[in-house]
């Protein structure tokens, strides 16, 4: 989805808004939720519900009240109620949709600790509130640089202005508990401004930020997801993916949360397969598991005594010598039950037409040099062809004219006839 501004430019390429996550019509930002019921009118006498969620800087949401019966709609700005003074966002949702996202976060709509909206903004509100997000890169930088003067293990993310510009709330990441009491008191005197310090997980850090993950996609945890749930190594083991850290670590420095999605999957096929570290026990020794493929149905055994050498069994097969192990039977050996792999024989792809190139169809490009030197090349051969050209021309006329071997003309013979005598 994408606002009517984001549309392309001349040339195909991509314009967007800019307008850097605060997209009036709410359609490109992050976590956006799409309202389905807009078109739908409510039964008769049926009152609207009362609550709007409101959207801040990103993708920061929070649910307010609408007392005073404003007609609002998605992309509206907003002055709402804050500690101290008043903040300002963007309507993102309204209507009974804002009832499922409240019981979806664990939000009573009956409360009333619920704040509320105090009036659409105006024209000033929104100066001051624009003012106050311009000064938040200078000030993280400035804020930066008095966290290392003052030799703290900290790192300030991001920083966040109230609507009215009366407080500036500073996001931060830390490994251990950090005192910064005398780092509060430089932001208040070099800033001038209410000071808030909140600290933020390395998750939380990412999602607010964003970015690229490694599939090509925009990270999960900016555009969709909202609960962060514990990821372990156990996961990978149960997938079976190599527990190499660089692979498996995200942008924040944590397992990456795209392993708890097909873990269920994995680990529901995993209920049919038998324990891992079970052991068969044959006539040859006992045989240890090294390896199973959960979508072949697979698993691979060797002798505790011959790890290099390799079994290949099914699951029944495997299930079928458990049973009998566990009736003090031992089997003859492992080579009476194993399933031979058919290996599937590599095609590969004669290029003979030359279709894998990329650049099949472009033009080659011609040097300049080379055509200088065939030019002089051609020249010199007509220069040394043409003398021999003239004298062929030459003795071809001369043949014309006269003959090679010339024969002496005969004299005509006359013969006189007999006169008749009268």
């Amino acid at each position: 989805m994408a606002c009517q501004s984001c549309s392309t430019s001349d040339g195909g390429a991509p314009k967007g808004c800019k307008n850097n996550g605060t997209c009036g019509t709410d359609s490109c930002n992050k976590l956006t939720v799409f309202d389905w019921l807009s078109n739908m009118s409510l039964p008769s006498g049926e009152a609207p519900f009362d609550c709007v969620e409101v959207r801040f800087k990103n993708g920061r949401k929070e649910f307010y009240r609408n007392t005073e019966k404003i007609t609002l709609s998605i992309g509206d700005i907003v002055a709402t109620e804050a500690s101290p003074g008043h903040d300002i966002g963007i309507v993102t949702l309204t209507g009974e949709l804002v009832k499922i996202q409240m019981k979806k976060k664990s939000v009573d709509h009956t409360s009333k600790e619920i704040t509320k909206i105090y009036r659409k903004a105006s024209q000033k509100d929104i100066d001051i509130w624009s003012a106050a997000r311009d000064k938040e890169e200078p000030m993280k930088v400035k804020a930066r640089e008095l966290a290392i003067t003052h030799k703290l293990e900290m790192k300030i993310s991001d920083i966040e202005f109230q609507g009215d510009g009366s407080k500036a709330t500073f996001y931060y990441t830390a490994n251990d508990r950090v005192d910064f009491r005398l780092l509060i008191k430089d932001y208040a005197r070099v800033f001038n401004n209410r000071i808030e310090m909140k600290q933020v997980g390395l998750r939380q850090e990412a999602s607010r930020l964003g970015g690229i993950g490694s599939c090509g996609r925009e990270l999960c945890c900016s555009t969709w997801l909202t609960d962060f749930r514990s990821v372990n190594t156990s996961a990978a083991r149960y997938q079976q993916l190599s527990l190499n850290p660089q692979k498996l670590a995200g942008q924040c420095g944590k397992l990456k949360c795209c392993l708890n999605y097909e873990l269920d999957t994995y680990l529901d096929a995993l209920k049919d397969f038998p324990d891992f570290d079970l052991k068969l026990k044959t006539d040859k020794g006992d045989a240890l598991c090294q390896k199973q493929d959960i979508f072949k149905g697979l698993m691979w055994y060797a002798y505790t005594d011959n790890f290099a050498n390799w079994h290949v069994l099914k699951i029944e097969q495997v299930k079928e010598i458990v049973a009998q192990n566990k009736q003090n039977i031992n089997v003859s050996s492992l080579e009476d039950y194993a399933y031979e792999v058919v290996v599937e024989v590599e095609k590969n792809f004669n290029n003979a037409m030359g279709q894998e190139s990329l650049t099949r169809f472009d033009q080659p490009k011609k040097s300049k040099n080379r055509n200088k030197n065939k030019n002089k090349i051609t020249n010199q051969n007509t220069n040394s062809l043409e003398p021999k050209a003239n004298r062929a021309q030459l003795n071809q006329k001369q043949g014309q004219e006269q003959p090679k071997n010339p024969q002496p003309k005969k004299a005509p013979i006359i013969i006189k006839k007999n006169e008749s005598k009268e």
